[in-house]
């Protein structure tokens, strides 16, 4: 049960936080360049990786030694 909490967790945030990127991607700052493709990819795949590590620190419990 939690292991499918955990998983759904993981997939809101992961969606969150490409949402996020997509929406600032579309729409560069004023003075800057538009990033390539490759950088974007690369910007969302490091974004998804620390959400999904904050969401595993959240979840970690305590051992039963």
């Amino acid at each position: 049960m939690f292991g499918l909490l955990g998983l759904l967790l993981a997939l809101v945030i992961a969606g969150v936080v490409a949402k996020k990127q997509l929406t600032s991607a579309a729409a560069p700052a004023s003075g800057e360049a538009p990033a390539d493709p490759r950088t974007q990819v690369q910007q969302v795949q490091k974004q998804v990786k620390e959400a999904l590590d904050a969401a595993a620190q959240a979840r970690k419990m305590p051992d039963d030694n």
